[in-house]
């Protein structure tokens, strides 16, 4: 007798599992039962056609009923929720509810795929019109509807997670203010709080306004706008509101099924993703999943792994056996101009397990190029990989412009294989100009990690230097005098690396010396150094002045707008490029280049360096000129800025 399989749920993991079906078994039938009207559509997408990035709204309709039946066999029934599942008597309810009509539908074997839904919390107010979540694509019409039919100028994010942020970048392409109001200290949860201030600063850029670690109280409505209340007692008024809190497992008929949860709702499933029912399966946002690293279950809820598990499911279905071996949590997300991609734990997360102390791994960040920096374009990545005393990589998280999910892919890989730092190290990776550069980002970030653990270097993180016991510490920045006069480290004591030997008796041995510059590197040139002459109490600051000045920022405040002046079209414009440099090269050269130049002259500055911008921006207020405007183009930073004084 041909096997009868039910699918409850489309989208990734359902639509998945019922492909794979029909692959592996030309006679099985097979239903696909999906409560809304869309079977298979890419919810990823939804925020990029609101932002009319993606123009066509089918394009997001990957499949159709038709269109199933047609290439595969499968029936999908839209608009028919399951609302009971039956285990003893293998059989499902269902409402029809475009007729209706309650049934009964039997099965030999029953896919969970009910995914995960928005959490909507009971604050007052939250139903008020003008209020959205997106999940679905009707989420996403009626969302463009208001839009059109509103027209506003001001929406707030509530949530500053995946949807949160690409919702943010695709309002504020339609020319809407954006505020975002996120309870936790920092926006993104993969990333540790030192990355995510990176994130911070580049959405405080783009005109945005943070509230960070303050969530909401209330909702209410007046005049056409929805007034928030937060609980630290500020307000926001706001012409449109969404909704990105989180999500939480579509679980409710499972556990009326009396089929095993977890805490939070999650299916519990076998390593062959069977419920504790062995006719019923489940798979994606919905099920609970073993970490690969840390090996404890979790949830994770995105769609390559809903993918993967769809596949498996159908092969264990038709008797193959195959084990889901788990996730480990690897994502990428677009905001704005800049890349943010994670794989494995992050640090919160090995502190939260209670398996990892502080003392049980370490962490190195870099901040190389994406590519050659002689060839153009080249923009600096922030690379942060936390692995174990024996070299065992945890997890990575990487911040930037270009190259971003390349680099955490291939340390996906390599967390995957349970490789090390010395893995990275020696990996062979493809390398030309344009793409990469002789020792990759992640090479270097294996000779930093390596150097650590043999002893060579020891660094420091940001959060530790609060510790310090500045009586018994001293602070070197080896960068160059006009480095420090742009921002240093209170208390700090130069001496340029060049320096340094001649210099060296300046220090006492018997303190511990922290040292920075602007990354990591002069610094670590300076560790040796030091260490090589007797010094035994060396540490670099990981990341260098770079990662300490954003890190230490305050960014959850409204930014003033800089003090500019209009371009008069009779000043003369003139050149610079700067791409390809690094702090302090670019503003060496705008030094340079600017006493050349009239008074009310215009220059016009290239670089690749992402704190250029704002570097130029103190450089101004420093030395009387005027600061313009910056953009950003696909290869570089356009800064303008112009000769003498702003206009009073």
């Amino acid at each position: 007798m041909n096997k009868k399989v039910l699918i409850i749920g489309g989208v990734a993991g359902g639509a998945s599992t019922a492909a794979r079906l029909r692959r592996l078994d030309e006679k099985a039938q097979i239903i696909i039962l999906e409560k809304g009207p869309y079977v298979s559509f890419a919810n990823c997408g939804l925020p990029y056609h609101i932002g009319q990035i993606i123009e066509d709204r089918d394009e997001l309709i990957l499949q159709t009923p038709e269109s199933f039946k047609n290439r595969f066999n499968i029936e999908v029934r839209v608009n028919n929720e399951v609302t009971k599942i039956n285990k003893e008597e293998k059989k499902v309810t269902i409402t029809n509810h475009e007729t209706n009509e309650v049934y009964e539908e039997d099965y030999d074997t029953l896919v969970i795929s009910t995914g995960s839904i928005p959490l909507k919390p009971p604050i007052p107010g939250i139903n008020s019109e003008g209020i959205f979540s997106l999940w679905t694509i009707p989420d996403m019409d009626k969302i463009i509807s208001y839009v059109k039919k509103v027209n506003p100028k001001t929406a707030a994010i509530i949530g500053g997670g995946f949807i949160g942020l690409e919702m943010a970048e695709n309002l504020e392409k339609l020319g809407i203010a954006i505020t975002i109001v996120e309870m936790a200290n920092q926006v993104m949860a993969p990333l540790d709080y030192d990355m995510a201030q990176i994130i911070h600063r580049h959405l405080v850029a783009k005109k945005v306004t943070l509230k960070l670690n303050d969530g909401v109280k209330s909702f209410e409505r007046e005049s056409g706008k929805t007034l928030i209340t937060l609980q630290s007692g500020q307000t926001v008024s706001t012409d449109m509101v969404i909704l990105s809190i989180g999500i939480r497992p579509n679980s409710m008929i499972v556990k009326e099924a009396s089929l095993e949860l977890n805490a939070r709702g999650g299916v519990k499933v076998n390593e062959f993703l069977e419920t504790s029912d062995q006719s019923i399966y489940a798979v994606g946002d919905v099920i609970e999943v073993d970490h690969l690293i840390s090996h404890e279950k979790t949830m994770i809820p995105l769609a390559g792994p809903a993918n993967k598990q769809g596949r498996i499911c159908a092969n264990n279905i038709m008797g193959k056996k195959e084990k889901y071996a788990g996730s480990m949590g690897s994502s990428v997300a677009k905001v704005f101009d800049m890349t943010v991609a994670a794989t494995g734990l992050n640090e919160k997360q090995l502190n939260q397990s209670g398996k990892f102390l502080n003392s049980d791994y370490r962490v190195t960040i870099v901040h190389p190029g994406s590519h050659a920096g002689y060839y153009p374009g080249a923009f600096p990545m922030t690379l942060k990989v936390i692995f174990d005393l024996d070299g065992k990589v945890l997890g990575a998280q990487a911040v930037g412009y270009e190259g971003i999910d390349k680099r955490i892919d291939v340390i996906a890989t390599v967390l995957k294989f349970n490789g090390t730092v010395y893995d990275m190290k020696e990996l062979e990776l493809t390398y030309a100009p344009p793409y990469s550069s002789a020792k990759d980002p992640v090479n270097m970030a294996g000779f930093s990690a390596e150097n650590i653990l043999n002893k060579s270097m020891d660094n420091i993180l940001f959060n530790e230097l609060a510790s310090l016991d500045m009586n018994d510490t001293v602070i070197l920045d080896a960068r160059t005098p006009y480095e420090v006069s742009l921002g240093k480290i209170e208390g700090s004591y130069n001496i340029p690396v060049d320096e340094l030997r001649e210099r060296i008796s300046e220090l006492d041995p018997s303190k511990l010396i922290v040292v920075y510059c602007a990354v990591g590197f002069r610094a670590y040139l300076a560790t040796r150094i030091l260490m090589l002459n007797g010094f035994s109490r060396v540490r670099n600051l990981a990341g260098g002045y770079t990662t300490y000045s954003v890190v230490s920022a305050d960014y959850n405040v409204t930014m003033e707008e800089c003090a500019i002046c209009e371009e008069d079209e009779n000043c003369d414009v003139h050149s610079l490029n700067a791409c390809g440099l690094a702090c302090p090269q670019p503003l060496e050269l705008v030094y340079g280049k600017i006493n050349e130049l009239k008074e009310g002259d215009i220059l016009e500055i290239r670089a690749t360096d992402p704190g250029f911008s704002k570097d130029i921006e103190v450089w101004c207020g420093q030395s009387c000129h005027t600061y313009l405007k910056s953009e950003k183009l696909d290869d570089s930073f356009v800064v303008r800025i112009k000769k003498g004084s702003p206009l009073k």
